[in-house]
C-alpha cells in the first residue's frame, strides 16, 4: 500500500499522507517519505512543501506500534535511526515547509508536524500531543530539541513531560501551531502560505532557513547516537514492553 502521494502543482509539492486513517510511521512511510523529500529538494521548480492528510481523522498517529513492537532489537535500531535521519531531513530541507494538520496528530506524527517551518491546524477537535512519557519511553531526540526551539523549555515542558492531547486554541498559545483556520480553508491556506513565501528569491531564503536550523542541527548530531541508545534501551525495558503490547492492542 502507498503511504506517500507526491504531486508537483504551480512549483509547490504536494505531499499526501495516504498510509490509511491513521497513517503510521512504518518502514514503507520512511522509505517513501526520505525518497519524495529528496526528489523535492532536488527539483528547481518546487519552491515548498505542503504536508497532509488524505482524511480528516487523522494526520499522523506516529510509530506503527503493532508493525515495530515484534520487531527483534537490530530491526529495529534500523528502523529508529531511519526516523531520526528522516525527522531531521524534514526540518533542514531547503525550501519552506507547511503541514495542513486536518487532524491528530500524535507523538511521532507531532514531531514530523513540528519538524515543518509551519503548521496550520483546522479548528475542531483536532488533537496533537506527545505521549511517549506514557508508553515508558523519551521524546526522540531530534523532536525534542527541534520543540524546545520552536516553544521554549517551559512549554517544551508542558508537552513532553505530561503526555497530555492539546486542542487547537491551546496548541497556538503554546506555540506549536501558526493559525487556527476552518477546515474548509485549510489547504488555500497552506498553500497561499508556500505561495507568498515563493515569491522571495529563492537563494536568500533557502540562506535564512539554514541559519535558522543549523545550530539545533548542530546541537543534535553532536549527541544523536548516544541518544538512540537510550531510546532503543526504554523500548526494549521489561515494562516498556508491558505498555507496548497494551498499546498494540488499542491501535
Amino acid at each position: 500500500m502507498q503511504t506517500i502521494k507526491y504531486e508537483r502543482t504551480n512549483r509547490i509539492g504536494d505531499v499526501t499522507l495516504t498510509g490509511g486513517v491513521t497513517n503510521p510511521i512504518n518502514r514503507l512511510f520512511l522509505r517513501e517519505f526520505a525518497e519524495t523529500l529528496e526528489a523535492a529538494a532536488n527539483d528547481a521548480d518546487i519552491r515548498g512543501l505542503v504536508i497532509h492528510s488524505s482524511n480528516e481523522k487523522f494526520f499522523c498517529i506516529g510509530l506503527d506500534i503493532p508493525e515495530l513492537v515484534d520487531m527483534d532489537e537490530p530491526t529495529f535500531t534500523e528502523f529508529y535511526r531511519a526516523f531520526n535521519r528522516v525527522s531531521l531531513a524534514l526540518y533542514r530541507f531547503p525550501k519552506p515547509t507547511v503541514a495542513a494538520i486536518g487532524g491528530h496528530a500524535i507523538a511521532g506524527g507531532f514531531i514530523l508536524a513540528v519538524c515543518c517551518d509551519y503548521r496550520l491546524i483546522a479548528s475542531g477537535r483536532r488533537l496533537m500531543g506527545l505521549n511517549e512519557v506514557k508508553l515508558g519511553v523519551p521524546i526522540p531526540f531530534v523532536g525534542d530539541c527541534v520543540l524546545r526551539d520552536l516553544v521554549g523549555a517551559r512549554n517544551a515542558r508542558e508537552l513532553a513531560e505530561v503526555g497530555e492531547f492539546h486542542a487547537p486554541q491551546r496548541l497556538l498559545e503554546l506555540g506549536v501551531v501558526d493559525r487556527i483556520v476552518p477546515p474548509e480553508n485549510l489547504m488555500t491556506g497552506a498553500v497561499g502560505h508556500i505561495q507568498a513565501l515563493a515569491e522571495f528569491p529563492a537563494e536568500a531564503s533557502a540562506i535564512i532557513k539554514r541559519n535558522r536550523v543549523e545550530r539545533v542541527e548542530a546541537e543534535i548530531l553532536a549527541r544523536l547516537e548516544e541518544k538512540e541508545a537510550i531510546f532503543i534501551s526504554r523500548w526494549f525495558a521489561p515494562d516498556t514492553r508491558e505498555r507496548l503490547e497494551e498499546a498494540k492492542a488499542r491501535f
